[in-house]
């Protein structure tokens, strides 16, 4: 039948895996590092995936293809959810490699770089709902690895805010309803989410944006994701 479905375009697609959390249908995976298509039958073609890629390597099109099958969907996400995780964070992102690294440092001045972190604790888990020092902030969740990950985070995203850290993927616990409290006792200026490429951490990004919608308050919200050698990729 000729219907809509997602088509994914190889050369543009860098394998950091934001469409597979995207897709509630299972129906995309990273083969050879890069996005497939597994099943025409999987896809419902919506495109719900398509303003997660920020190579924008996703496009929707026409074409003849099997009929999304939803009892299909239900065998495959069940078959998925029996699958043991062979890696960590049972996702692409934490494959294990080398990550290259330039002989080039700013800070060979050897000058102390002074910490942003503004309060504590800043675990989520630990953070007690009402605490003073989330008056009037401007906050910072961050996922674990992020500050990892890019090496001038202090400077560049923890300065001037209060910072929440966190991995949903490891503490296994749905943060929204403990943020919701938070969002909802006290004045936030605005929100920066900070996740990296790995699909598990889609999932802290969602977590955020439920509770700003369960707060009923307008919070300005932005999502920066970082790659694993340290690069933006979008915010």
């Amino acid at each position: 039948m000729l219907r809509k479905i997602v088509e994914i375009n190889e050369d543009k697609c860098t394998g950091c895996g934001l469409c597979i959390s995207a897709c509630h249908e299972g129906a995309l995976q990273l083969v050879n590092g890069k996005a497939r298509l597994v099943s025409d039958a999987y896809c419902d073609g919506l495109g719900a995936c398509l303003p997660e890629c920020p190579a924008g390597a996703i496009s929707i099109v026409e074409r003849e293809a099997a009929a999304f099958d939803e009892e299909a969907v239900k065998k495959h996400m069940e078959t998925q959810a029996l699958q043991p995780e062979t890696l960590a964070c049972g996702c692409p992102g934490s494959s294990v490699r080398v990550l290259e690294k330039s002989q080039d440092c700013s800070c060979s001045s050897g000058t102390p770089v002074a910490s942003q972190l503004g309060q504590w604790p800043c675990q989520i888990k630990l953070v007690p709902v009402n605490a003073p020092f989330l008056d009037n902030a401007d906050l910072l969740i961050a996922a674990d690895c992020s500050a990892y990950a890019y090496a001038n985070f202090h400077q560049d995203f923890m300065k001037n805010r209060i910072t929440l850290i966190g991995c949903p993927k490891l503490d296994n616990v749905d943060y929204a309803e403990k943020l919701t409290q938070m969002f909802r006792l006290h004045t936030i200026k605005s929100i920066t989410v900070a996740r990296m490429t790995v699909p598990c951490c889609g999932s802290l990004v969602n977590m955020v944006r439920q509770a700003v919608v369960n707060s009923g308050k307008d919070i300005a919200l932005n999502v920066v994701t970082i790659n694993t050698d340290g690069k933006v990729l979008a915010g």
